[in-house]
């Protein structure tokens, strides 16, 4: 049987969907048999991340309606072998589908696929509920600011409340001189405040941006930054303990001078591969 993921944050914007976009591209590369499912009916951009939103025929919807099968409302990522989409309904909301439901998908999907990646819609309402109750495990983005913070600390209470045991925190768009600056929140102390494992950090990266505009993924992309962290994070979702890349690491003297006098060891050194 196949693992079941939810990638999932609660607040809008932080990157669930390029996240889960690039984790399955990087872990099809790696000769897994991935499933994307995007689980926000009404709002969907996960087929935009990948540019597959002109090979949609039927979504999610049609399968709980009957009005599809399962195999014709998979769509297959011509541009990544092993990687496939479901996307969710354009025009239902939320609230049109159960958890029960997604239950079911989920478990014809993992005996079918080595990795399914459910794609969160943001909030705590309804649609996050029907996303989390079939998953085996949690990924929780979020980014460095106090507000991304707060709203991962409540959905890690809510999946807790379901008994969900194996949480992580994904951080992503880290800006290493920001947090030097004192701008924004550094990886320690959002690992601090989270009391979660950490499976990797994902820098502040243009390239997503530009690629994700044009139906593009970094993961294989040698001029963007962030593909190799989502490679690690990939490697480490196969239990592969892959170290941190130190995102501050720019080569300077000053930085090397820096860390050769710095005698405290880092909450990130200890980042956490799946079990």
């Amino acid at each position: 049987m196949g693992e079941v993921t939810v990638i999932t944050s609660g607040k809008g914007g932080v990157g669930k969907s390029t996240a889960t976009a690039n984790l399955g591209a990087a872990l099809a590369a790696m000769n897994k048999k991935v499933i994307m499912l995007d689980t926000d009916a009404g709002l969907r951009n996960l087929d935009v991340v990948t540019g597959l939103q002109n090979n949609i025929v039927y979504n999610i919807s049609d399968i709980f309606a009957g009005a599809c099968t399962l195999r014709q409302a998979t769509i297959e990522d011509k541009s990544h072998k092993n990687l496939y989409m479901l996307a969710a309904s354009q025009t239902e909301d939320k609230t049109k589908s159960c958890e029960s439901e997604m239950k079911k998908l989920c478990e014809e999907l993992s005996a079918l696929y080595d990795f399914v990646l459910i794609d969160c819609p943001a909030g705590i309402e309804q649609g996050f509920k029907n996303a989390v109750s079939g998953a085996d495990r949690a990924i929780v983005v979020v980014t460095p600011d106090k507000a991304s913070v707060r709203d991962a600390d409540r959905v890690l209470g809510l999946l807790e409340e379901r008994d969900m045991k194996n949480l992580y925190i994904l951080i992503n768009k880290m800006n290493p001189k920001l947090v030097e600056k004192g701008a924004l929140l550094g990886t320690d102390e959002i690992i601090e405040t989270l009391a979660a494992d950490l499976l990797g950090v994902i820098p502040d990266d243009p390239k997503i941006l530009i690629n994700a505009n044009c139906g593009k993924l970094v993961t294989g992309d040698k001029l963007a930054r962030s593909a190799a962290a989502f490679e690690n994070v990939a490697q480490r979702m196969l239990g592969i303990n892959v170290p941190l890349t130190d995102l501050a690491d720019d080569g300077s003297f000053r930085y090397k001078l820096r860390k050769k006098f710095s005698k405290k060891t880092p909450v990130s050194a200890g980042v956490k591969p799946f079990e």
